[in-house]
């Protein structure tokens, strides 16, 4: 998408990265005149404002010039620390000689300009390049192979790389390494590419292509990759880019056959070295992958060919081409809308007649309407993958149990023959925000690997601040125990040696009263009397006279003679005894009859699931004691659902994960603790 445009017929040069505001200076091109045929030359420096929507660039100051260009860079040689406009602005003029301008005091409109200018080379500079490790290394190449090392901190006197190439010829374009400062690379349109180590001050290899049809008219190298460089070629015959590797250089790397006629100049983004420029004599520029031979983007331009094209240093989607139709337009290869730039431009022409009717009636003309057209292209579309600035190169994401899922783009440090690829790692760490928490887990795992259970419970009794959490931690202990029933019914307040004194201090209290009572009735013997009469004891005699226990069983209950008749049901048999007992227990109501049935008859579950809340130990107690192991577990669950409410404190005392990973290690016979709190 175009953004700007300025109407000139110049070099142009974009102010180092680290100028704010972005600067674009433009030198009067050599060789070509406009359409006045007009031969002043100037200096002029815009400055890029994306905010205004408009297509002219603002242009901040113009300086005249006696010399034409050739060749115009920006170097950010001496710019000020504290953002200052400075740096150096370097113009190879047709005359062989080479300008250093201080665009600092172009801007400020002051006359003297010129730091300082020598005329070494033979012929015109058509190639200039900036040593970007050490800024103030300017390489410069003309005729007669010559090639020149200036120091911008010694002006006076250049050094070369080597003894000139032979035969003598044109050097078209010059390039340091974008990797190692000492390497630098001339090419010549004979398509014989030099590249030079000036610690040895020769060259070290010299590439070329062997059909002869390769006119080298620019050289780029790879932004990433030490070895490698491209070289564009302007004969028709052979429209490519050739991409070689230097440690291979019988032949090119990759050859790219995009364009149709030859190819005019290339740039290479130093933000992405996915995105190579080219124009050429088919009035196409192209954004190309150099690694996969891929075209990423075409520029919207018009039937003109573009002889120079650049990467803005500091915003990286943002490019210039100079064509050779006097205009040099500014482009984003992000895309966007081009509604409005054929309005902007038939206002531009409206406006310059004024506003009347030329033909003097005095009117005010009407708006200019343009034609509707059959298919407009009003969007432009971007790069067809995102460029590397606007990639994620690293990024985040949390996953359950603290995991911390991160990646990022490691650029590989290869750089043999197969293209440098990206190395996606994915890394998984553990993020600990509660150590103290991770201190008690790590524990509980070593207790269970060990199986030291008892101990691990001791600790957490002795670190126990509350009765209950001390109360919960014994009931898991008593679990990994022997005889670990009777433990619980100490827990729960029944101590079987605690019941038996008191059981002795109520029998020595009875003894008493007994053995008094017993001396009076066997004092005197008296004389055995049967008695047959028809009251309630003479019909007992007579069934226990004739062996009928149950209708005597049935004569002492309806008497309410209880006693009698649990002792001669026993007399009857196991089947009567348990005939008398649901009789017995039908007819008695009292507190602890219930409980006595449960005993004799052992239905637990009623009882278990009838009992009051509030004598959930007593359940809990009757359970651990009469209850058999294949019925233990089912038992101990009943009264888990109401007593749920009371032993949620429980869980935030003691731990979820504590409890929980306990069970899991539990013998099945043993499960009542847990199965109590947690069912």
């Amino acid at each position: 998408m175009k953004l700007k445009e300025i109407d000139r017929t110049a070099m142009q040069a974009w102010s180092p990265a680290q100028q704010h505001p972005i600067y674009l200076a433009t030198g009067t091109s050599a060789q070509q005149l406009d359409a006045t045929f007009s031969t002043n030359a100037s200096l002029e420096i815009f400055e890029l404002d994306l905010s205004d929507p408009s297509l002219d660039m603002k242009s901040c100051a113009t300086f005249s010039s006696s010399h034409r260009y050739h060749k115009l860079i920006w170097g950010p040689h001496t710019m000020a620390s504290d953002g200052s406009l400075s740096g150096v602005l370097i113009a190879g003029g047709e005359n062989g000689n080479i300008i250093l301008y201080d665009p600092s005091k172009i801007i400020a409109g002051e006359s003297e300009v010129i730091i300082a200018q020598k005329g070494k080379h033979t012929g015109p500079v058509r190639a200039l390049d900036v040593n970007i490790f050490q800024t103030n290394l300017v390489a410069s190449g003309a005729n007669e192979s010559e090639i020149y090392i200036w120091d911008l901190n010694n002006f006076a006197t250049p050094m070369t790389p080597g003894a000139k190439t032979q035969p003598p010829e044109d050097i078209s374009c010059i390039a340091w390494n974008r990797q190692v400062q000492h390497i630098l690379a001339s090419a010549s349109p004979s398509g014989r590419a030099t590249v030079w180590d000036l610690r040895k001050n020769e060259p070290i290899i010299k590439v070329s292509d062997h059909s002869n049809r390769m006119h080298c008219s620019d050289l780029a190298w790879h932004p990433d990759v030490a070895t490698q460089m491209v070289l564009a070629s302007e004969d028709d015959r052979l429209p490519v880019i050739q991409m070689w590797d230097l440690r291979f250089a019988s032949s090119p790397l990759r050859v790219l056959e995009n364009h149709t006629r030859g190819i005019l100049t290339i740039a290479w983004s130093m933000a992405d070295s996915e995105l190579l420029l080219s124009c050429g004599k088919d009035a196409k520029i192209l954004c190309s992958n150099p690694n996969a031979g891929e075209v990423l983007y075409e520029l919207p331009t018009n039937t003109q060919w573009c002889f120079d094209v650049q990467w803005c240093p500091r915003n990286p989607a943002i490019l210039s081409a100079a064509s050779f139709d006097g205009r040099i337009s500014i482009y984003s290869i992000m895309g966007g809308s081009t509604d409005g730039l054929r309005q902007k431009q038939v206002d531009k022409l409206s406006s310059s007649f004024g506003n009347l009717d030329p033909f003097g009636t005095g009117q005010p003309l009407p708006p200019l309407q343009l034609p509707q057209q059959t298919t407009p292209q009003s969007t432009v579309l971007p790069l067809k993958k995102p460029p590397k600035w606007v990639r994620r190169p690293v990024g985040a994401s949390f996953s359950f149990g603290g995991k911390l899922v991160t990646f990022e783009n490691i650029k590989s440090h290869q750089q043999g023959p197969e293209q440098q690829q990206l190395q996606h790692h994915v890394y998984v760490s553990q993020v600990v925000t509660e150590r103290e928490f991770l201190n008690r887990s790590d524990q509980l795992q070593e207790a269970v690997q060990s199986e030291g259970f008892i101990n691990y419970c001791k600790k957490k009794i002795e670190a126990a601040q509350t009765d209950f959490e001390k109360n919960v931690w014994s009931f898991l202990k008593v679990n990994f125990e022997e005889d670990s029933r009777g433990k619980y019914l100490e827990l729960l307040g029944y101590r079987k040696d605690d019941l038996g004194q008191k059981v002795n201090l109520l029998e020595s209290c009875v003894c008493i009263k007994t053995k008094e009572e017993t001396e009076d009735l066997t004092s005197g013997k008296e004389t055995f009397n049967i008695s047959v009469s028809g009251d309630v004891d003479g019909l007992i005699t007579q069934a226990l006279l004739t062996g009928s226990f149950e209708s005597a069983v049935d004569l002492c209950l309806h008497d309410n003679r209880m006693a009698d008749a649990i002792i001669l049901a026993i007399a009857g048999g196991q089947e009567l005894l348990s005939r008398t007992q649901k009789k017995y227990f039908a007819k008695m109501q009292s507190k602890i009859t219930r409980l006595i049935t449960a005993v004799v008859t052992k239905n637990w579950k009623e009882i278990v699931q009838s009992c009051d809340l509030q004598n959930w130990r007593e359940a809990l107690a009757a359970v651990l004691t009469y209850a058999r192991p294949d019925e233990f577990a089912a038992l101990c669950a009943l009264p888990a659902r109401p007593l749920l409410s009371s032993f949620l404190p429980l869980v935030s005392v003691v731990g979820t994960v504590e409890l929980r990973l306990s069970v899991l290690h539990l013998p099945s016979i043993h499960s009542f603790p847990l199965e109590f709190v947690y069912s």
